[in-house]
């Protein structure tokens, strides 16, 4: 227990403050039970840190565990976290739960029997956790950590710092967002760079090995997270990588599930349960037609990868501009609001709202006879009437 906490010590009093993702004002940290999930790589450990940092409090008050620490392959989180309240401890930031066996049962136990113990637990992986939900639903509150929006990438990198934009502000018919930017602010200077590297914070380490290391990440999300997933076999494992390349040699496509069942030998009746489970694990996002509801059973309308920097890691060659437009604004736009398949354009917004995605000489022919329809450009800087610049919405959050 000592060297835990001298671990949490010293990772504690060494996290820097001086970029906090858009997670971290959002989480009401005085509720006794938080949950912070989301695809790994994005930045939950550091949040819980910086906020247990910013407590101020000894480590025999306040302390982090990490679950995958060997610590914990001879001694119960349970135990660990009652000898540690024993000796007065307030608050255990647990990292990495999804690591530990029956982590879901343990952290209920514990916050059914110490009414003054705060417990804020994390975990890569979003499938596992996302299935323990129902568990902790009545008593914990789960947020998502996405990876980095274009504007916190501009921060974190830049330190260019500018407020968090609105849809309704993007689409007003008489925008002033020219105004809330500086005279000097060149917004395409940085935009293809966060493209093919900035969504995930830790391309700052080594950018030469950044999109091996993502390929990387998706063989341990498929081949050791989707291990614990309900109604996924994983000695198909490989089939469910062979599923990821291929999607990724064609996004964005309209799925044909015989097909893609041939190309990768997984079932055609397992098939859409596969690509939910990829989509929970936020390696591909499913597109759904305007209106339907969404069920597992259901067969998406358009498969993308969820984020541009996911396209130039797994592509075999490099990816069409068309392509990388359409993934970074359906992964954008979809964190806060609902996105459909539209017959007229593109992308259909919470139901109302159609956007057509096109480089500088798109035409408006798409939209010419649909109310609250914009065309969306990547090569402009700022709004033109019913013409908005794709970097815009990396301002959503």
């Amino acid at each position: 227990m000592e060297e835990l906490l001298e671990i949490s010590e010293k990772l504690t009093s060494g996290v820097s403050q001086r970029f906090k993702r858009y997670l971290y004002h959002s989480i009401a940290w005085n509720n006794r039970l938080i949950g912070i999930k989301g695809a790994r790589g994005t930045g939950k450990t550091t949040l819980a840190l910086q906020w247990l940092n910013q407590k101020q409090l000894p480590n025999n008050v306040a302390a982090y565990f990490s679950l995958d620490d060997i610590y914990f392959t001879s001694h119960s989180l349970l135990e660990t976290v009652v000898s540690f309240y024993q000796k007065g401890g307030k608050i255990s930031v647990l990292d990495e739960v999804h690591k530990y066996p029956n982590w879901a049962i343990e952290i209920k136990n514990l916050y059914d029997r110490y009414q003054d113990l705060q417990i804020i637990f994390t975990g890569s992986s979003i499938i596992d956790i996302s299935r323990q939900e129902a568990d902790l639903s009545r008593r914990a509150l789960i947020y998502e950590l996405a990876g980095l929006s274009y504007r916190e990438y501009l921060e974190f990198q830049h330190n260019l710092s500018w407020p968090v934009l609105t849809l309704e502000e993007i689409i007003s018919p008489r925008p002033k967002l020219r105004e809330r930017f500086a005279a000097d602010f060149k917004p395409l200077a940085n935009f293809q760079h966060y493209l093919k590297y900035g969504y995930y914070p830790f391309f700052t380490d080594d950018a030469e090995s950044y999109h091996q290391r993502l390929r990387q990440i998706v063989r341990i999300i498929v081949e050791y997270d989707m291990a614990e997933v309900r109604g996924f076999d994983i000695r198909n494992a490989r089939k469910m990588l062979q599923l990821v390349y291929v999607i990724a040699q064609q996004v964005p496509f309209k799925p044909n599930i015989k097909r893609l069942a041939e190309k990768t030998q997984i079932h055609r009746n397992s098939m859409n349960n596969y690509l939910h489970f990829l989509h929970e694990a936020r390696l591909i996002n499913l597109l759904y037609p305007s209106g339907l509801s969404v069920s597992t059973l259901q067969k998406p309308e358009k498969i993308f990868l969820d984020n541009p920097n996911l396209l130039f890691a797994l592509s075999e060659t490099s990816p069409s501009r068309g392509t990388i437009r359409e993934v970074f604004f359906n992964n954008q736009v979809s964190l806060q609001h609902v996105v459909n398949d539209s017959k007229s354009t593109d992308f259909i917004v919470e139901g109302q709202y159609h956007f057509e995605i096109g480089g500088k000489n798109k035409s408006k022919k798409q939209i010419k006879n649909l109310s609250n329809s914009w065309v969306v450009k990547d090569d402009i800087e700022y709004p033109v009437a019913n013409t908005i610049p794709l970097w815009l919405f990396g301002f959503l959050y």
